[in-house]
């Protein structure tokens, strides 16, 4: 699990370096706001396309070789991205980022949930790792690009060569590559329903992490004033702030239900959100900090509920909660730009106040999947899915 969690802070140091490189791109480059965030999509666009092909390749053979080969795509995409000035490149070579780390998420979600053994809180260390990533980005690509400008963009490449070869262990852990251990074994059904309407709710989720990941840099800079550092230091804060959310979920799923702790989450984060967009100076840090814990208690426990909805289909599971449906929310970043562009980013980004509301009223519906054999750590509670387990928490 230590391994997965450090490969996976160097796999999704690209995720979050996608979003630190706009603010160069716009100045080095003049992009417009929409241009800038075109770039963004393009890293979301045929991550979002392909991550359920990995998902369900996933589902019928083991493929440990896909850890190491998916992180040298995704880091060598924006590595790349700096080099030369054609648009239509910078394009193409971060969409491969994408297609590297759509790659990577669904192997790497069911090898960490075959080490975590069913244990909230060790997936949360798994996807501590990628928050560790993301918060990493914005300080790494500062280090590396305001220093050298876009031409040093190669250096970033040294996170994904380490990862890669932390990543070629795995094979010698899970054995040779071929079909897939058995899944469904149990006798437990695929519930699609709940399960698309939990991926509806990390879509909202995603539109909201992906436009504020674009634009806060920015936007810190309008609000509060202190040029790139002041951006930088929000970009880092945002980031950071998941690191923390995503400890607290593990921990407290095994006090509450995943479920109850997911839709809590959503609606403390409507006030969160709406603080970035309204509150003026200093203390907008703060609400970008409390909307990173907010958007991120519930990041590893979508991931476990997703693969307990689809028993049948882990590898599915694991690639749309994982990956899908947080890249997807690229797919808002020029539609975000362009009403940047056209009024203001203080009007732009306030849309995103709702959404994770919309999100909540999409997982009212849900209840605590049952997970059979499976020991529940409350107490007076003999598992969660038995009947002890309020599973309508």
């Amino acid at each position: 699990m230590r391994l997965l969690s450090a490969g996976h802070a160097c796999v999704d140091v690209y995720q979050g370096a996608v979003a630190a490189l706009v603010p160069f791109f716009v100045s080095e480059r003049e992009y417009t706001y929409a241009a800038a965030s075109g770039i963004v999509l393009a890293a979301s666009l045929l991550s979002s396309v392909v991550q359920p092909l990995f998902g369900m390749l996933t589902d019928r053979w083991r493929m440990p070789w896909l850890l190491p080969v998916s992180t040298v795509a995704a880091g060598g995409g924006v590595a790349l991205s700096g080099v030369g000035g054609s648009y239509a490149v910078t394009l193409a070579v971060v969409a491969v980022s994408g297609i590297g780390v759509a790659a990577y998420h669904p192997e790497a979600a069911r090898v960490a949930r075959r080490a975590a053994g069913g244990d909230h809180s060790a997936m949360g260390w798994f996807s501590l790792g990628g928050n560790i990533g993301f918060a990493a980005a914005p300080l790494l690509v500062a280090a590396v690009v305001a220093t050298g400008g876009l031409r040093a963009s190669p250096l970033l490449a040294v996170p994904a060569l380490a990862a890669a070869v932390l990543y070629v262990a795995v094979p010698r852990t899970e054995g040779r590559p071929g079909p897939g251990p058995a899944v469904g074994a149990d006798g437990r059904r695929d519930d699609w329903r709940s399960f698309a309407l939990l991926s509806g709710a990390i879509m909202c989720r995603s539109v909201v992490f992906v436009g504020l990941s674009a634009f806060i840099s920015l936007y810190v800079r309008q609000r509060a004033g202190g040029g790139e550092v002041a951006g930088t230091a929000a970009l880092f804060v945002l980031y950071l702030g998941g690191a923390v959310g995503t400890v607290a979920g593990g921990r407290l799923a095994n006090r509450y239900s995943r479920v109850t702790v997911v839709r809590r989450s959503y609606a403390l984060s409507v006030l969160a959100v709406a603080g970035v967009v309204l509150v003026p100076g200093p203390a907008l840090y703060v609400f970008v900090a409390l909307t990173s814990a907010c958007l991120y208690v519930p990041f590893s426990l979508h991931v476990t509920l997703g693969q307990d909805y689809l028993p049948r289909h882990v590898g599915t599971a694991g690639g749309v909660t994982l990956g899908l449906a947080i890249s997807v929310g690229g797919i808002a970043g020029p539609a975000i730009g362009a009403v940047a562009d056209a009024a203001s980013l203080r009007t732009a980004l306030a849309p995103l106040i709702v959404l994770p509301g919309v999100g909540w009223l999409l997982l009212r519906p849900l209840r605590e999947p049952e997970v059979p054999g499976r020991v529940d750590a409350r107490p007076g509670r003999t598992g969660q899915g038995g009947r002890a387990a309020s599973a309508g928490r």
